[in-house]
């Protein structure tokens, strides 16, 4: 994070993201203040708080994009919550607590992903002796006394040399053929082998249990809770060598990492730079009568509201403070307005960013300028089945203006308009590609006319079918 100033988050996030700067600009500087806080005095630093962000736009303009490649950009621990999924305590649904028991489960998988690559080298030798094992096993030395009259007469059973010795005979063999195959294991000549291998039963039993006022589903590992009083279930599974291969890794890679290591590194991130982004804010404003299906609206942003302000969550994997966690929340607005939440509630989303709607000009952008544009998504999916799609400009010029006049004469719905577009547009190709001798199209402007222009001309078909 320290690496990237304020302009060079804006300049990232125009890589994927068209228009919209102003967003832009306030997401880059609440980053960045992340960092300035990090390097301040203990005392200091424990009195910043984070400036959360309220996103006002209609949908399909870039609000979640933003906050998604933003916690890409720093690898940060980042969940998106529906607030319209949560309920007041006091009736059936999930509580609002479960957004930081979801980012906690999130932060946990980031750090076992980097821990997993520390120990690399080391599991994939485990792993290495461990299939050498299965496929070359060692001989194991038999008891020299088989039954309990040869232990107290010693009538038949073999004198200890020679039981030795022909254990000794053995494991040359067994040796010999171990080294010949391990030779072939490292040479990957084996992969294909079906082999019989044992491993811990991961299965976890899932209980519901009664938390509060809400049933909540959470994964019960019986063997934790009672310490490894019980020995640990094995199963014997047989598959390729290679899928062996993953398996038995991902189980020596677990052996390897400290999972409380895992859990205090994970909780700290989450509470330094964690990212929640609460989406459909707009859907729990309002002042209800207290009845009907959204009774317990006013009650979501009451519950939601200590957990913004800053307090302690309980999670499986500890206590999380939440007091420095950024919270970006994002809503239409059209129905509702942001004054219609309650003033706690305004009073924590002190940076206010307004996204505009998208225009002509701007689906024309958002086909080719970022990365991974949707004319370079098709045109890689169909290049797998040997056809070359080329856009023309004029062509570019058709598709941007037919979204942009759907959204103006049915709902705006944003860019999310050119992926209906689009398919419409490229469905014949795409059925017909795998046979098809014709293996170079052309997309332009009469193309797309000739694909979408009986639509366009019936208003009421194009409510349905873009």
């Amino acid at each position: 994070m320290e690496d990237l100033t304020p302009r060079q988050i804006v300049r990232e996030l125009d890589k994927y993201i068209i228009g919209q700067n102003k967003a832009k600009k306030a997401v880059a500087v609440a980053l960045r203040n992340r960092y300035r806080r990090m390097r301040l005095a203990p005392a200091m630093k424990d009195e910043v708080a984070p400036k959360n962000i309220l996103m006002i736009g209609p949908t399909g303009v870039g609000k979640t994009e933003v906050a998604r490649r933003l916690a890409r950009l720093v690898s940060a621990p980042f969940v998106k919550v529906e607030a319209t999924k949560f309920t007041e305590v006091g009736y059936v649904g999930r509580d609002v607590d479960s957004m930081v028991r979801d980012i906690v489960d999130t932060a946990i998988r980031m750090v076992k992903t980097e821990k997993t690559e520390e120990v690399r080298a080391a599991a994939q030798a485990q792993v290495q002796e461990r299939l050498l094992d299965y496929l070359s096993p060692l001989p194991k030395r038999e008891s020299a006394a088989r039954n309990p009259f040869e232990m107290l007469f010693g009538g038949a059973q073999r004198t200890e040399e020679e039981d030795v010795d022909k254990f000794e005979e053995k494991m040359r063999l067994v040796a010999a053929e171990r080294k010949i195959t391990k030779r072939r294991l490292e040479a990957g000549e084996l992969e294909d082998v079906i082999v019989e291998i044992e491993v811990e039963d991961s299965a976890v039993p899932m209980l519901e249990i009664f938390d509060g006022a809400n049933v909540q589903e959470m994964g019960i590992n019986i063997q934790d809770a009672l310490g490894g009083l019980l020995p640990k279930k094995k199963k014997k599974r047989k598959v390729a060598l290679s899928e062996a291969r993953k398996i038995l890794f991902a189980e020596e890679a677990q052996r390897l990492i400290d999972s409380d290591a895992v859990s205090s590194l994970a909780i700290k991130r989450v509470e330094e730079s964690g990212i929640i982004f609460i989406d459909e804010l707009d859907k729990i404003a309002g002042r209800e009568g207290g009845y009907g299906p959204d009774v317990s609206r006013e009650g979501v942003q009451r519950d939601i509201l200590p957990i913004i302000e800053g307090s302690t969550v309980m999670t499986k994997h500890g206590p999380v403070k939440t007091d420095h966690i950024l919270f970006i929340a994002a809503g239409a607005f059209h129905v509702s307005k942001p004054s219609d939440l309650i003033p706690e509630l305004q009073g924590r989303f002190p940076i206010r960013v307004e996204f505009e709607p998208l225009g002509k000009e701007d689906f024309r952008r958002i086909l080719v300028e970022p990365q991974s544009s949707l004319t370079k998504q098709y045109t890689a999916l169909l290049s797998t089945e040997g056809v070359e799609i080329t856009f023309t400009d004029d062509g570019l010029d058709a598709i941007a203006d037919v979204a942009d006049r759907v959204n103006q004469q049915t709902e705006n719905i944003g860019a999310r308009r050119l992926h209906t577009v689009l398919e419409k547009i490229l469905e014949d190709i795409a059925f017909d590609a795998p046979e098809s001798p014709e293996k170079t199209v052309v997309i332009d402007s009469e193309y797309v006319r000739a694909k979408l222009g009986d639509i366009m001309d019936n208003i009421d078909l194009s409510r349905y079918i873009l």
